[in-house]
């Protein structure tokens, strides 16, 4: 039952609304008072008495699936018509009119729309685009709206800017759209016939012979053999003229057309004049040089008789047996062949050689297989040896021979590829240490130890001496970094001295740097290490090398060692001493280097690593802290509790060792890893509160050593002392690997 119109159940039309704007409908126009607004809405959007709604774009029907735009729905269809239009021509009389094809293009996305005619051969009119991509307005009247699809339609006329257009047919893609739209459509239309194009069609038949005889066509060969050229080197000994001397050329065979050029090869400083070509491209006759021809005696086709005017109308007979022609023979490519002798207009020049391309192209088309190439000249004698002048002493050896290869002297380059393989990464120094000692007759100097630094990244040596108390010799930098030279060499001299390498370096090795002898007694661990993983580089250290060594004694020495290792070893455990070990080697008759020995024995070992005092670790920790002044223990370990994520307190010593590189912390790479293994726990992390409370020298000082002590600390830990020290030998694996079995040790 219907409320009745009572007081507060009237129909307000505003529930609901949102929009309650008025359109502006006066405005100035050329400072006068004018109305522009008659077709614009009411308030709120609303029409007004007797406005209707006119759409700004194509409105299409709405169908299953996603509500999506126009120019998201229609992105890239377009719909394509064919027109035409006639176009008057009163500056002629050949014609009055003109019918001009066009195509329509429809963009459905936005409603644009373009005119493009067809290009057609000699028109000599512009076309290609009539108009451009846009929206076009309606006829006047009703130019304010715009060309929809729905304006489209088969054989009807529309205007666009004044000009008629015949629509005529469409594709299928636009018949089925339309179609689908609702629209129907009209039966498609014949475009009428162009006048001026019939005739134009009509006189080029014309042009043509009803009968031709033959047919001379070269598009074919031009088409598959173009920039395919092929290249032969070639000789022409030209001794028998005056002045005149061998000559090297290039020939070019063009396969496009069966023509040739020849390029002459100009060496350097040979007294001739570089010319462009010694002969422009185009075919070689066989008998040159040949007589001139008079004009119209070589021509294509031979006219026998003409009939009628001479030109438009005229009738002629043609000569199909080619009466009187004069035949030429050219060089083909079947005619190019290594060892060939070819006539260059007169000059006799021998095909020597080819390129790859040649040799595959006749390889591919003819079979050949034998590709020789022809030798013409004899062999150059040797380029003579450049003399250097000798070095002067002055600056180093490569500055001096730099500046004798050239006008402009260049700085000399490093093995910038070494360099970049061999310097330090990270914690790897790439740094070699050997402990040595002097080779003099002074008693003071033979106590001295020195420390030899090899950095691998350029070959240079550093020497240091470690302070020793009360040895009256004031310790530090003997040797400054730099190359060294081999002894007994000539100063001044033209090739390159030698200079000692890493591969010169090794455990007993006798160095001579700048007339002081030094042997070599030992070395770290990180130089046992690397030499061994580079055992290609260092040979003393391959210990397939030594032990092919070993297995070159004869039967009677390898029965001495046996008996050796029985006698060494009473209880048959399968270990002895390492002293014996070496004292053992040392006696054979092949003579084996220290580092041999120690290689042989660190390979054939059971080492067990030295317990270091935890409290002298972190005695000497701290004072080495407490001098350089560093306390920055509160941001470190800030900085170790912002990486630890889980806030668990452990922290891995990778990333700790970067955290001590970031704060600069004043410990040597050996100290700080000997510390970071005494506190890390089974997932190999450490307690970074415990580990930094330990070596906080403010808070939690530890007792002071003896500088002794400290300098022989950090002595070791810079490799001075040896390592891990090697105690015993697995001799039994030692003699499995050597002699192939220990079973018949005791029976030896």
């Amino acid at each position: 039952m219907a409320l009745p119109m009572l007081p507060g159940n009237s129909v307000n039309r505003n529930l609901g609304k949102d929009k309650f704007h008025k359109s502006q409908h006066f405005d100035y126009s050329n400072g006068v008072a004018m109305m522009v607004g008659s077709e614009k809405s009411g308030i709120g959007g609303e029409l007004l008495l007797g406005q209707s709604a006119r759409p700004k774009y194509s409105l299409f029907p709405k169908g299953e699936g996603s509500d999506a735009p126009a120019w998201v729905a229609f992105d890239k269809q377009v719909l394509c018509f064919d027109a035409h239009f006639q176009e008057a021509v009163p500056q002629r009389r050949e014609e009055k009119y003109r019918v001009r094809k066009c195509k329509i293009y429809l963009y459905l996305e936005d409603d644009t729309i373009q005119v493009v005619e067809p290009e057609f051969k000699n028109s000599g009119m512009p076309q290609g685009t009539l108009i451009r991509r846009h929206r076009i307005p309606l006829p006047a009247s009703k130019d304010d709206c715009f060309y929809t699809v729905h304006h489209f339609n088969i054989n009807q006329e529309i205007v666009f800017y004044n000009r008629t257009f015949t629509i005529t047919d469409c594709d299928p893609f636009t018949r089925n759209f339309l179609i689908k739209l609702g629209v129907r459509l009209n039966l498609p239309a014949s475009t009428p016939a162009d006048p001026y194009t019939t005739h134009r069609q009509g006189i080029e038949e014309n042009m043509k012979p009803l009968r031709p005889y033959e047919r001379i066509d070269t598009l074919k060969q031009f088409l598959e053999q173009d920039r395919k050229v092929l290249r032969f080197y070639c000789y022409w000994d030209d001794t028998e003229s005056m002045f005149g001397d061998p000559r090297e050329l290039i020939l070019h065979y063009f396969l496009a057309d069966d023509t040739m050029e020849i390029y002459e090869v100009v060496r350097p400083n040979s007294g001739r004049d570089a010319a462009p070509k010694f002969l422009h491209r185009g075919k070689l006759p066989k008998h040159a040089p040949i007589p001139k021809h008079q004009p119209g005696e070589i021509t294509d086709r031979t006219v026998l008789n003409v009939f009628g005017p001479v030109g438009q109308g005229g009738r002629y007979i043609l000569d199909s047996l080619k009466t009187g022609a004069v035949k030429e023979e050219f060089y083909k490519e079947c005619d190019l062949t290594i060892g060939g002798v070819i006539n260059v207009w007169g000059r006799r020049m021998l095909i020597c050689d080819c390129d790859n391309f040649t040799k595959e192209y006749y390889r591919s088309k003819y079979g050949i297989e034998d590709f020789t190439p022809v030798s013409y000249q004899a062999s150059l004698p040797p380029k003579p040896a450049r003399q250097v002048a000798p070095y002067t002493g002055f600056g180093s050896e490569e500055d001096s021979l730099c500046s004798c290869q050239g006008l402009l002297p260049k700085p000399p380059q490093k093995d910038f590829k070494k360099l970049m393989e061999k310097d330090r990464q990270g914690l790897v120094s790439n740094v070699l240490r050997f402990v040595a000692k002097m080779l003099t007759d002074s008693p003071i100097d033979k106590e001295r130890v020195f420390i030899m630094y090899v950095y691998l990244s350029d070959d240079t040596i550093a020497v240091f001496e470690p302070p020793q108390r009360n040895s009256g010799v004031i310790g530090g930098k003997f040797l400054k970094r730099g190359r060294v030279k081999k002894p007994g060499q000539e100063l001044f001299k033209s090739e390159m001295s030698e200079y000692f390498t890493a591969q010169d370096l090794y455990v007993g090795a006798r160095l001579d740097l700048n007339n002081q002898p030094f042997q070599l007694l030992d070395a770290d661990e990180f130089t046992f290490n690397y030499m061994e993983q580079h055992a290609d580089e260092f040979p003393k250290a391959n210990i397939g090398t030594i032990i092919s060594k070993v297995k070159s004694i004869s039967e009677e020495e390898q029965k001495k060692v046996k008996q050796f290792f029985t006698m060494s070893d009473p209880s048959s455990t399968g270990f002895i001493p390492y002293e014996s070990f070496r004292t053992l080697l040392a006696e054979m008759d092949i003579a084996f280097s220290e580092h041999e020995i120690i290689t042989l024995g660190r390979n054939y070992s059971s080492r067990e690593l030295p317990e270091v005092d935890l409290g002298l670790m972190l005695a000497v920790a701290q004072d080495q802290l407490k001098k350089k002044n560093f306390e920055n223990f509160t941001d470190m370990i800030r900085a170790f509790t912002h990486e630890d994520r889980d806030r668990s307190g452990h922290l891995s010593s990778k990333e700790a060792k970067i955290i001590f590189k970031a704060f600069r912390m004043p410990l040597s790479d050996d100290l700080q890893r000997a510390l970071l293994e005494k506190f890390q726990d089974e997932s190999e992390k450490i307690d970074y509160h415990a580990f930094f409370s330990s070596i906080n020298w403010r808070e939690n000082p530890a007792p002071a050593v003896l500088p002794d002590v400290t300098v022989k600390f950090d002595a070791d830990w810079r490799g001075d002392a040896a390592d891990p020290a090697v105690k015993t030998i697995n001799y039994s694996l030692f003699l499995e690997d050597v002699f192939g079995s220990t079973a018949n040790i005791n029976d030896s």
